[in-house]
């Protein structure tokens, strides 16, 4: 089959990018023809993708989306193709891979009346009910559940039409046999003292995912701690707000912001703590890639993937609605206890072995070639 991909953006560290990427290349696998379009692409290109990037420019992000949508019909009109699978949401989609929430849920209970007058909202709700109106074709790869009854709310999607996913973590984030010695080399590289700690927090977005809380709770340890505690940063965003937070709280050189990069399995390995107080999130990857690279984590319990966090007991999740208070007082407790530290290290190795939180790309193939009726 001819398959076309469409995301506004691409880029090698995002989660929604390695996502589509590890999916677009199993239906290569399979012996499929893979076009993707988009409006920024940055990295390599496999073999044997045709990457199409759209010579669109608007001031607003929504008109630039539509601009982008009316090319690529234009395209598919001369180039038709099997199936176009969209990572996100708007019109003319047979499958939709769902990793943003529901729009409209936030637009009626986040926002105030005025919104819904903008051109923006309008666009945002329209490109949503295109994939998710009751009378649409669109297939729907869930990677949340937590997001799908409000789907079911406000568009009274048939049930059918979703099809809930694995996790797919890929298999290089597990811990190898030698991640005592890339340990060792990573600390030693940054200069981490044997008594040293380091919490890493990994992620593009750094306001969505709760930076300034993290910056706040390693602000309020208690003074011998915070003394060898250490911070890295790690995700494609703009730093320069919480690089002055950081400086305002006193932290110095106990902070580092790094660019997304490649080499993350090192960090989960060398690190003692991944933390992650997000505002919201549908899954996040990163807290299994923790998971099974056997590093303690510390989130909030709005992430979709909280949930594996409690039943691998490599953790502690927080309450919800969030208090700072409490990242602090979880914070400091899991920082002070090297033995609570070693046994949810042990139990997310153990948790990696036997749940099934790899296998994403084959189930999204699954639906994507699945016949149509």
């Amino acid at each position: 089959m001819q398959l076309a991909f469409v995301l506004y953006k691409y880029f090698p560290f995002g989660g929604l990018q390695r996502d589509f990427m590890r999916i677009a290349l199993e239906c290569q696998q399979r012996g499929h023809q893979i076009r993707v379009y988009t409006l920024i692409w940055e990295g390599d290109v496999p073999p044997g993708f045709e990457v199409l990037v759209a010579p669109v420019k608007a001031i607003f992000n929504h008109r630039r989306n539509e601009k982008l949508s009316a090319w690529m019909a234009e395209d598919l009109a001369k180039r038709p193709v099997d199936r176009l699978i969209g990572f996100n949401k708007m019109p003319g989609l047979d499958v939709y891979y769902a990793a943003d929430g529901c729009f409209e849920d936030k637009a009626q209970n986040l926002r105030n009346s005025l919104y819904r007058r903008w051109g923006r909202y309008r666009h945002f709700a329209e490109y949503e009910r295109a994939v998710f109106a009751k009378d649409a074709k669109t297939e729907v790869l869930m990677i949340s559940e937590v997001q799908q009854p409000l789907f079911i709310k406000h568009y009274d999607t048939p049930l059918e039409r979703f099809h809930l996913l694995p996790p797919g973590i890929a298999q290089d984030r597990r811990a190898p046999p030698n991640a005592a010695e890339i340990r060792a080399e990573f600390r030693r590289e940054f200069s981490l003292g044997d008594d040293e700690l380091l919490v890493v927090q990994i992620g593009s977005g750094f306001k969505t995912k709760g930076v300034d809380r993290s910056l706040k709770a390693l602000a309020a340890l208690p003074a011998e701690l915070r003394k060898r505690t250490r911070l890295f940063v790690i995700g494609q965003d703009d730093p320069k707000v919480f690089q002055l937070q950081s400086a305002t709280l006193g932290l110095g050189d106990s902070v580092q912001f790094l660019k997304g990069r490649s080499d993350i399995p090192r960090f989960l390995l060398g690190a003692d703590l991944l933390i992650h107080p997000a505002y919201n999130e549908n899954t996040g990857t990163v807290l299994l890639e923790a998971l099974v690279a056997g590093l303690p984590v510390l989130v909030s319990a709005v992430c979709g993937y909280a949930h594996y966090i409690a039943e691998a007991d490599c953790g502690l999740v927080l309450d919800e609605p969030f208090e700072q208070a409490q990242l602090t007082q979880y914070l400091t407790t899991m920082l002070s206890d090297d033995a609570a530290r070693a046994a949810w290290s042990r139990n997310g190795l153990a948790f990696a072995d036997t749940a099934d939180l790899y296998s994403m790309p084959q189930h999204a193939a699954d639906v994507i070639l699945a016949e149509r009726h």
